[in-house]
Parts: C-alpha cells; structure tokens; sequence
C-alpha cells in the first residue's frame, strides 16, 4: 500500500457460526456436471475440535472425470469478488487425509468453468496452517496471468487422482503474513 501501512489479514471465513454457516454461499459440487462420475459430499461440521467445512468423497478418473470441488463466491454481494491487491496471499488452516488436493481462484479474467488459477494444497492428519503466496497460483486453461484486483471465487478441489479424499477447512484468510 502506498501509505506504508500493512493491513491486517481479512477473514474470508472461519465457519465460527458452525452449521449455520454454510449458508455463506459454499456449494458443493463434481465432474458429474460434465458426465463423470466422481461423488462429492459437502458438510458443515466439527472436526477435531474445530467448525468446519468437510468435503468427502471418491475422485474416480473414469468419463473424463477426476474432480470434487467446494466453493465460495466471494465479495458482498457474493460474486462480485473482492480486491486482493494489498495482500501476499492467502492462508487456510486445514486438516484431513493426505492427497491430490488444490486450491482453485476464479477472477474477473476466468469466463470459461474450465478457467482458473490453481496451486497444491498439502493436506495432513493434524491441522495444520498453509500459506500460499499469490505465486503459487498458476494459470489453467487461461493466458492471462493472475490478476487478484478481483477475485470472485475460491475453492477447494481433490482432483486428478483416482482416490477417496477427506478434508476440512477451519479458516480461510487474506493474509499479509509468511
């Protein structure tokens, strides 16, 4: 920022509201919208002691598919995204079994469901913190380098894999911090 000022990180969410706070617009959803056949399950619930967003299912590779997703629309109203500019990245304390998972941002630039910026989440038994620097997240299926002056969605993906995944998501945050 040009004052010199370093802003404090900004919660996307931390499902304190427990149940109550899936109706913060996370949908859940699989390849099934384009004719695989993996399965996603998405609920709110307490896992290991902490509110959270649990996403469950079996990724299978089988029609083209590979994919299970949970989704926020960010901005208020949601979708109309928020600026990111004044932030390194953003930071996700998750928890659950080890696989092929990412973190998925959709701009201002992604038109195409297709289109998005991804980068791997490491994903272990105990909760854990993961910090991913705007770096990390590289193009798919788009040429235009990311642009977080409007991020209008985010999301946590098991793909590419054939295997049962199991992840929970406790907080989301913009951060500043490493």
């Amino acid at each position: 920022m040009s004052d010199g000022i370093t802003p404090a990180p900004r919660r996307l969410d931390d499902f304190d509201a427990g149940p109550a706070s899936l109706a913060r617009q996370w949908s859940v959803f699989s390849d099934r919208v384009m004719g695989g056949v993996s399965v996603a399950k998405g609920t709110m619930a307490t896992v290991h002691g902490r509110h959270a967003l649990h996403l469950t299912g079996s990724v299978s590779l089988e029609q083209n598919g590979g994919f299970i997703q949970a989704a926020c629309s960010l901005g208020d109203p949601p979708g109309s995204g928020v600026d990111a500019r004044a932030f390194r990245g953003v930071a996700l304390s998750v928890r659950g079994t080890p696989g092929s998972y990412f973190v998925h941002l959709r701009t201002a630039d992604t038109r195409a469901p297709w289109q998005y910026y991804g980068a791997p989440l490491p994903v272990s038994g105990e909760w854990s913190l993961v910090v991913l620097d705007w770096g990390a997240f590289t193009p798919v299926s788009i040429a235009t380098p990311l642009d977080v002056r409007r991020i209008v969605r985010i999301g946590i993906v098991a793909a590419k894999t054939a295997f049962r995944a199991d992840v929970a998501l406790s907080e989301l945050w913009l951060t500043t911090d490493n």
